[in-house]
């Protein structure tokens, strides 16, 4: 089987949860009332500029899964999610398997978790650019914009945008 990435991926990290409550699994944190208005301000500005992925693919945890909704909400009330429960906790090979297997999508958003999304925009577009870009981290909410490379032996993905609530 042949595998090949879309032409352009959205790496959206999840908006801000709170703390895990006694008893409660990390898995299972929602977003606090920050995280769904950062939720809702990244996704206005995401389709504010055209951005609209045809393929959702997002954690099963609570908190990416509500990240996703307010995706849906502000870009596409039709935008199929899907929810691939590999997403929590994977290592960064996960998430670049996920977006290379996905190549029948002219463009892909994954909804993830710190660090793996960092590690993967890292690989993506190298660990000089994604430093330049987020100097202080990859921010929740945080949406990467990435193209594929016009040469196919080109060494990295170009970073198009960052967009933050």
């Amino acid at each position: 089987m042949t595998s090949s990435f879309p032409s352009r991926i959205y790496l959206l990290r999840h908006a801000k949860s709170g703390w895990a409550q006694p008893g409660e699994r990390d898995f299972d944190r929602p977003l606090d009332g920050e995280g769904f208005a950062e939720a809702e301000l990244v996704a206005e500005k995401a389709a504010d500029r055209g951005y609209r992925p045809e393929r959702v693919i997002s954690s099963t945890a609570v908190r990416c899964r509500q990240t996703a909704e307010a995706v849906r909400r502000a870009i596409d009330e039709d935008l199929e999610l899907a929810f691939v429960d590999d997403l929590y906790n994977a290592p960064v090979d996960v998430y670049l398997e996920l977006l290379s297997s996905n190549g029948s999508a002219g463009s892909l958003m994954l909804i993830g978790h710190n660090p793996t999304i960092e590690e993967a925009m890292e690989r993506l577009i190298g660990a000089d650019e994604a430093a330049g870009a987020i100097p202080m981290g990859y921010p929740t909410a945080g949406l990467a914009v990435l193209d594929r490379p016009g040469e196919p032996t080109g060494p990295h993905w170009r970073l198009v945008d960052f967009l933050t609530a």
